[in-house]
């Protein structure tokens, strides 16, 4: 008997549940989202049903127009927060997200390893190049993709050799011949490349036992290239299976090139996820919370992607694909913008339905909007197809979303076989390892 590859599953710690109005709710806790409380719930909650992590996004600016109707962005720096999670885990993976085009290596390679000692090996490492806030570090302008995934290759090989520069095997703490360390296995990296100059070394010893895991999420041409060369897991937008399915291909293909086996670099897409006891209820609660949709920000957003203007559309024409103009080269999020053409391209839809799908009102994330039995047959069937390793789950609508998510859909993935029923080490990585 064939029993099935069990799933890596992640909770966002981003509050994706209190998105456009859904914060309104009386539910909501709003109030709560800049507290360490807040996250602790949902980590607690998550590490109760044996996930292999939680997960909080970041981003480096704030669009102060968008929090006029929602908090959007504003959070908490994520390693700071998770260091107060991980006092009140005692499992469950962490991981962080630090951009390597805004911040010095020498900082994040120390910033993640306190939080690996801090939580005992738990922490894991969200590598981004960031899209925007380059105001707010110095910089004149973005740098380019190629330019920033350069430089996140030589950071990440900066960051392993930092790590590696103190290992923990040159802790003696040998009381009786007053040793302390062997300072002869300490040693400066004289790291002097394209980009970055650290003499090193770490000042900080690296953590017994397996290293840090590495999570990318870049869907780009380059961040997939990136991704390949040094992820163990890769975060990217696949609103179709079909999409999911190309990227596992594309990321198998370019793992084995830069010599790595596709079986370690592992595809968890975010899963966007109404849940409610009817259908007609998960969509009613869609509806509800995307009500107050800013239509000239959508169509700002779609002109700037793909260079299609819908502010005069006729309501009832649908938009087909002899509608797109040329492919526009120069507009901020290849990945994005890639696979909203893509949709028009496949789909012919009125400018109010397309105002509703992932590619247009969120970040083009795989969505079931549905009761729990929708959402279990959607990622049994995504995961029999070898479409994904698992996914990161982003619950919408409401918290009950959530609830529903942790008690409800995990339990009946563990009954397939599709998930643990208990954790089996005591490190992010171990997870990573479980067969």
């Amino acid at each position: 008997m064939t029993h099935p590859k069990r799933l890596h599953i992640g909770m966002s710690l981003a509050p994706t549940w209190l998105s456009n109005d859904a914060w309104r709710r009386p539910d909501s806790n709003i109030e709560g989202i800049f507290t360490a409380e807040f996250a602790i719930d949902i980590a607690r909650r998550s590490e109760a049903v044996h996930l292999d992590f939680v997960f909080r996004p970041d981003v480096s600016c704030l669009m102060a127009p968008g929090i006029e109707a929602s908090s959007g962005v504003a959070s908490l720096d994520p390693s700071i927060l998770l260091a107060a999670v991980a006092r009140e885990t005692t499992r469950i993976g962490l991981v962080s997200t630090v951009s390597t085009t805004f911040y010095p290596p020498y900082v994040v390679a120390r910033q993640l390893q306190s939080l690996n000692w801090v939580s005992k090996g738990r922490v894991g490492w969200n590598i981004v190049t960031a899209l925007q806030g380059h105001e707010n570090f110095g910089l004149d302008a973005m740098p380019s993709a190629a330019e920033r995934y350069a430089r996140a290759a030589e950071f990440t090989r900066l960051v392993h050799e930092l790590w590696a520069s103190f290992p923990h095997e040159a802790l003696l703490i040998d009381r009786e011949q007053g040793r302390y360390a062997d300072a002869s296995r300490v040693r400066p990296v004289d790291h002097d490349g394209q980009y970055l100059r650290v003499k090193g070394p770490l000042n900080l010893p690296s953590f017994p036992g397996p290293r840090i895991p590495l999570i990318q999420a870049g869907a780009s041409d380059s961040g997939r290239d990136f991704a390949a060369s040094v992820a163990d897991l890769v975060f990217a937008p696949t609103p179709d299976k079909d999409a999911a399915l190309e990227l596992r291909r594309d990321l198998s293909r370019r793992a084995e090139h830069h010599g790595r086996s596709p079986a370690d670099v592992r595809l968890l897409p975010g899963l966007s996820l109404y849940l409610a006891d009817t259908r007609e209820q998960a969509r009613e609660l869609f509806m509800q919370t995307h009500a107050r949709v800013d239509r000239n920000r959508r169509f700002a957003s779609i002109r700037q992607m793909i260079g299609l203007d819908l502010s005069e559309w006729p309501a009832d024409r649908p938009i087909t694909r002899a509608d797109l103009p040329a492919a526009v080269q120069d507009a901020g999020n290849s990945t994005h913008r890639n696979l909203l053409r893509r949709l028009l391209e496949r789909e012919s839809l009125r400018v109010d339905e397309l105002l509703l799908r992932p590619e247009v009102i969120s970040a083009a994330h795989w969505q079931v909007i549905g009761t729990v039995d929708d959402a279990v047959e959607q990622i049994a069937d995504w995961a029999a197809s070898g479409a994904i390793d698992g996914f990161i789950a982003a619950p919408g609508g409401s918290v009950d979303s959530v609830h529903r998510f942790l008690e409800q859909v995990v339990p009946r993935l563990v009954e397939l076989g599709l998930f643990r029923d208990r954790y089996q080490g005591t490190t992010f990585m171990e997870h990573l390892q479980e067969a």
